[in-house]
């Protein structure tokens, strides 16, 4: 079993969706952080939720030099929080950081009656249309949503192909993939990573242990989505992005391969994903 407080055996990882920014971590942010370092994780992506969000992602971003932002506008925080063409000025200016390596966390989500499903489709499409403009890929967020969400991928993909974009190749990540294996492969075809959180170490997670062993390696990304759903065993805790060894390690149990193949593809994944250098980026204490 992996020693959180330790790392495993020197390998590197990337928790490619964490939102340290949130006020879960406002008490023991640094600790969090160092604690992740020790855990072998040399980078992290943090995601925005809203405009507000996306500033604070950013400010903290600039005190941790392994500390990556995506900056979007979440489905269940439209209805509160989008201004249109404001909203899309203040992303499209958050973007120009260098620290912004993502346009997220985005997509649908038919869970949770926060935001009519045709307000959120239109966020979405707009800020589709920014991430072509910015060239940067897309964090998707999808709950219960799968194929509305697949057939507005489809098109953006189609028209990116169509012009020679280079997002065509690395179109972005479907963040704390819930749907089938099926579904996956569906995302996969179309270019897009497949993001693989705690239920996949859950008693009630053969589905997503079922997409694990189904998704190319070199289409998986690990993430913890801290402060929410810690793996087994640390269930119940709030989550930290040093337990996305946790994630790593059942990845590799699924698959029959090494942890150290594990970790090495899905960090190559994610430096290819989101095109950050860790090499040029050394971890700078606080």
């Amino acid at each position: 079993m992996i020693d959180s407080g330790k790392g495993y055996g020197g390998n590197m990882l990337i928790d490619t969706h964490t939102h340290v920014h949130f006020e879960a971590f406002d008490k023991d942010r640094p600790e969090v952080i160092q604690r992740a370092r020790e855990a072998g994780v040399v980078a992290l992506i943090d995601p925005a939720i809203d405009v507000a969000s996306a500033r604070r992602a950013v400010a903290l971003a600039h005190t941790y030099s392994d500390y990556f932002v995506a900056v979007g506008v979440h489905p269940n925080t439209v209805a509160r929080t989008w201004q249109g063409a404001e909203t899309l000025n203040a992303l499209r200016s958050l973007a120009t950081d260098p620290v912004v390596v993502a346009i997220g966390e985005i997509g649908l989500d038919y869970y949770r009656d926060e935001t009519p499903p045709a307000q959120q489709r239109a966020a979405l499409q707009a800020q589709l249309a920014l991430a072509t403009e910015l060239a940067l890929p897309v964090i998707l967020h999808q709950r219960e949503s799968i194929d509305d969400l697949l057939a507005i991928l489809h098109d953006w993909v189609t028209d990116l192909q169509a012009q020679g974009h280079p997002l065509a190749q690395r179109p972005g990540v479907l963040h704390s993939f819930s749907a089938g294996p099926e579904e996956a492969m569906r995302g996969v075809e179309l270019g897009f990573f497949i993001g693989l959180t705690g239920p996949i170490t859950f008693k009630t997670g053969d589905r997503m242990r079922a997409v694990a062993r189904t998704v190319p390696l070199d289409r998986v990304l690990i993430e913890t989505d801290a402060p929410f759903m810690a793996p087994h065993p640390k269930r119940g805790r709030r989550n930290e992005p040093a337990f996305v060894q946790y994630i790593a390690e059942r990845l590799a149990r699924e698959r029959g391969l090494p942890f150290e193949l594990v970790a090495a593809q899905t960090t190559r994944n994610a430096l290819r994903l989101f095109q950050i250098n860790i090499a040029a980026q050394p971890p700078t204490e606080p």
